[in-house]
């Protein structure tokens, strides 16, 4: 019997995004029927308001419903009212499925994955442990992103195309959002993968390949890091620990990542204009966002570390 890799992939879900998550979970269920072996999903869905509060108490029972009727198909769902954040459920992810599976993967409600993705890598997997390379990390092609630096994570069809900041209309652009028909049109034109190693860890967290020898290792998401740069943390303490690990990076089979997606934080109250503005018009936000990177960015300083507390302190002043 062939031995085939066993997945982990992980989904928060904020009670806002009830609008976008549906063609994650599409795309989710085409993956895992192109693959034959086991893949566990787990969705943690947070109803929790003390950070954003809803239009009405009615809006905010609709959206749970939708949200449960959307992941009625799977098992590992469960609902959590206090806060938790992207970096509480990513750390705890890691801990809890890295001896029960081979790979772990970081999903993200405004994602759509390619169908070809389990398939893809279970065989990089399996190519990975051949060439003793049990501790490694992975990543898709992704969307033209703002500087020179990402370039070696783009797709192909992607990376010679202009940046323009604030274009919701190109479809190589990052504002632009992107629909599962328009990414398999994209990647069933690939016939030969291009997998490179790259020669320095460069990733965000949508998407994150992590074999589960990595947190076995002792890597995760640090407690510090309470809110957002979980996903630069992850980086810092893996090259920490493990030293420039291989990352895989899949370059000709697109994941995508609609970040600005129009429907992204619907529902909230007092939140105003597109989805980036919505965020930003709340007082924590950029507050706890900024407290979080300084945390990740003293990671290995003798520095105190910020936390919620912090945050509610300094919005009051």
């Amino acid at each position: 019997m062939i031995y085939k890799t066993k997945f982990a992939i992980g989904c928060l879900v904020q009670w806002y995004e009830c609008d976008i998550i549906e063609e994650y979970v599409e795309s989710l269920k085409d993956a895992i029927s192109e693959y034959d072996g086991e893949v566990i999903v787990d969705f943690t869905i947070i109803s929790n308001e003390e950070l954003e509060k809803c239009v009405s108490a009615e809006k905010k029972s609709k959206c749970i419903e939708k949200i449960g009727s959307i992941l009625l198909d799977f098992e590992n769902v469960r609902s959590i009212n206090n806060l938790h954040s992207i970096s509480d459920y990513r750390r705890l992810f890691n801990t809890n499925y890295c001896n029960l599976t081979d790979v772990l993967i970081w999903g993200e409600t405004d994602a759509i994955l390619p169908k070809q993705m389990f398939v893809i890598l279970d065989n990089l997997h399996q190519m990975s442990l051949q060439n003793n390379n049990p501790k490694y990390l992975a990543f898709f092609g992704m969307c033209k992103m703002w500087d020179n630096s990402w370039k070696q994570l783009e797709h192909p069809d992607f990376t010679d195309k202009p940046f323009k900041d604030l274009d919701f209309d190109n479809w190589w652009q990052h504002h632009y959002t992107m629909t599962k028909d328009e990414m398999n049109k994209i990647n069933d034109k690939t016939e030969e993968l291009d997998v490179k190693i790259l020669p320095h860890h460069k990733f965000n967290g949508c998407g994150l390949v992590i074999s589960s020898e990595v947190i076995k290792s002792g890597v995760n998401i640090p407690q510090s890091v309470f809110f957002t740069h979980e996903d630069t943390a992850f980086m810092m303490m893996t090259n920490k620990v493990l030293g420039n690990i291989p990352q895989y990076i899949i370059s000709n089979i697109l994941l995508v990542h609609n970040r600005h997606h129009p429907k992204k934080r619907m529902y909230v109250k007092d939140e105003y204009g597109d989805s980036h503005e919505r965020r930003l018009s709340n007082s924590w936000y950029s507050t706890a966002s900024e407290m979080s990177k300084q945390n990740s960015n003293n990671l290995f300083k003798n520095n105190k570390s910020y936390t919620w507390e912090d945050v509610w302190v300094q919005i009051v002043k």
